[in-house]
């Protein structure tokens, strides 16, 4: 068995979306191949409805998929295929935009107002760019749960893990996605297959995800706003993690123990040509996208 080295480290940046939602960007307009099949992530966690209400009005997708997972409070969604749901915590939605797709989104606090969820974007090869648009409504109770005897504790999204197979399938990247708990000072080895990108993000606790025979606190060089930061590191709230290549990661769990997500998928190794929610290859298919939403066709018939 061989240790995922981490190749790389950054810090989830402050940043505004739809109507001015105030969230973390964990990752994306970027440089897509750090993280190929995955495109793009963030973190809307926040307590104040102010920053959270107007949320994400009518705005279409192409060439992509979103993951939508919340932890706290819900999210209504409608779109152009007349769609309409409420996802509340532990809730998941997995939708493939394929051809295109007109959706909102609207975030509301549970009764302390307090709003928290993920959206993950993941790419669609070029055979699949213009799929037809299909859901995944997951509801908390369907997702399966994986207990190690450490008090390790896995939910399963998507994907097999110790045991169990997550409700979500039929994805093009093939992907396993964990919400994963580590008890104070343990530690763990978890598998993740040799051929896939892999990917943490701690969103509470700390830990580190180096090789636990090391020393604990290694210094390292961190990302935070283009800068490098030397520090000692016990990697916190709002840290991305992106290993190399080997078939399982290690983490080290601080005192507060970690919870972290763990995805992983099929790297997709295909050009990007990329504007705001829709990813297509050339620039050619995205400015034929850009004429389709301004004359009116881009909402393709179902067939």
């Amino acid at each position: 068995m061989s240790i995922r080295p981490v190749k790389h480290e950054s810090i989830a940046r402050p940043a505004m979306e739809g109507a001015g939602v105030k969230l973390h960007r964990v990752f994306g307009f970027g440089d897509p191949s750090l993280t190929d099949p995955f495109l793009m992530m963030d973190d809307f966690r926040n307590n104040d409805p102010d920053d959270y209400i107007r949320g994400f009005p009518w705005h279409p997708h192409r060439g992509i998929e979103t993951i939508t997972y919340v932890l706290a409070g819900s999210v209504e969604h409608g779109d152009s295929l007349g769609n309409h749901g409420v996802m509340g915590a532990g809730d998941v939605q997995w939708m493939t935009a394929g051809s295109g797709i007109l959706h909102q989104e609207m975030p509301r606090g549970d009764f302390a107002g307090k709003m928290h969820g993920f959206q993950l974007w993941a790419n669609l090869p070029s055979s699949l760019k213009m799929t037809a648009p299909r859901y995944q409504d997951i509801k908390s109770a369907d997702i399966p749960v994986a207990i190690d005897d450490d008090g390790t504790v896995a939910r399963v999204i998507a994907g097999s893990f110790w045991g169990k197979t997550g409700p979500v399938d039929g994805i093009a990247a093939e992907p396993v996605y964990l919400d994963i708990s580590v008890p104070p000072g343990k530690a763990k080895r978890l598998p993740v297959d040799t051929y896939r990108s892999a990917f943490a993000y701690i969103f509470a606790g700390s830990g580190t995800f180096r090789d636990a025979s090391k020393p604990f606190g290694v210094k390292v060089e961190k990302e935070f706003q283009g800068e490098e930061l030397n520090i000692r590191d016990l990697s916190g709230n709002r840290t991305l993690v992106v290993f190399d290549t080997g078939d399982e990661v290690t983490v080290q769990a601080g005192e507060q123990g970690i919870r972290f997500l763990l995805v992983s998928g099929k790297p997709i190794e295909e050009p990007v040509a990329w504007h705001g929610p829709i990813v297509m290859n050339t620039q050619a298919e995205l400015q034929q996208a850009m004429r389709e939403l301004r004359n009116g066709t881009f909402i393709k018939p179902a067939h």
